[in-house]
Formats: C-alpha cells, sequence, structure tokens
C-alpha cells in the first residue's frame, strides 16, 4: 500500500510527465489520432467506431443504456447516432413498448463492417509495435485501473 510519506519531500512529482493523469490523457489522444487513418478505411469516426464495438457486441440498445456503455451523455450521442443513420449504418426506431425510448440497431451496412473491422486491433498493435502478449498485459493494466475508479 502507499502512503502519504513516502512521497514527501519529493517536488519531482509534480513535474508534468510524473502525472498519472497526463500519461492517460496523452496516451489517449495518441491512440486515438493512430486509429484515425484505419477508420478512414470504413468510413468512419472513432466515436462511431465504438458505437459499432457495442452493438456488435450486444444487438439492438436504448440510447441511454448505449451512452452508459460508452460513458456519452445523450447530447452528445445523438448527434453522432443521427449521422451514423443518414450514413446508413445504424437505424433509430421509437419503441412500441414506450415511445420515448430511442432503440439503436445496426442495418445491413453496419453489420457487414464488422468483416472489415476484424483487422483493426492487428493493425494497431502493428503500429505501435507491440506483440500480442504485450498487448494483453496493457489491457490488464488498464482494466484493472478503470475498476480502481469505479467506472
Amino acid at each position: 500500500m502507499i502512503e502519504e510519506k513516502d512521497f514527501s519531500g519529493r517536488e519531482d512529482l509534480l513535474k508534468l510527465d510524473r502525472q498519472l493523469c497526463f500519461a492517460l490523457y496523452s496516451g489517449a489522444r495518441g491512440i486515438i489520432r493512430m486509429y484515425r487513418p484505419i477508420l478512414e478505411k470504413l468510413n468512419i469516426t472513432y466515436p462511431q467506431y465504438l458505437v459499432l464495438l457495442v452493438l456488435w457486441e450486444h444487438g439492438q440498445m436504448n440510447v441511454r443504456d448505449l451512452g452508459e456503455k460508452l460513458f456519452l451523455d445523450s447530447g452528445t450521442l445523438t448527434p453522432l447516432l443521427k449521422r451514423m443513420e443518414r450514413q446508413g449504418i445504424v437505424s433509430r426506431e421509437r419503441s412500441i413498448k414506450d415511445e420515448r425510448t430511442v432503440l439503436i440497431g445496426l442495418t445491413d451496412k453496419g453489420r457487414k463492417m464488422k468483416e472489415d473491422a476484424l483487422s483493426i486491433p492487428f493493425q494497431l498493435a502493428k503500429d505501435l509495435d507491440i506483440d500480442q502478449k504485450e498487448y494483453e498485459t496493457l489491457m490488464v493494466a488498464l482494466k484493472r485501473l478503470i475498476a480502481k475508479m469505479n467506472l
């Protein structure tokens, strides 16, 4: 267990490159930048890719549940979903049970994109020059950190 005394008198801990928050922030920005050219081949953005990942895994779902999985509010998600609907990737329809609920599902085009997307994790690992073991080690460490944040 880390204790505060382990950090006392260590002004170097206040350097930007020693901050966990900055490492995660700059790492996330860098990874998203690396995804861009890969996703351009599918004519989608990174947030659209995340929506597709959830729908490929879980199938049709309402906007609220989709937003919870992606940590996005409906104000951010709705314009994104409307754009995807115009592209013919997803469908948006009102629930028969409760017309206040909007259901998001994949179109045939959206389902077919999954096959092309199968190479994306491999391409990213290749671009990062990491092997499968490094990839999995990173995922385990990041998931453990996320779990500790109660997200």
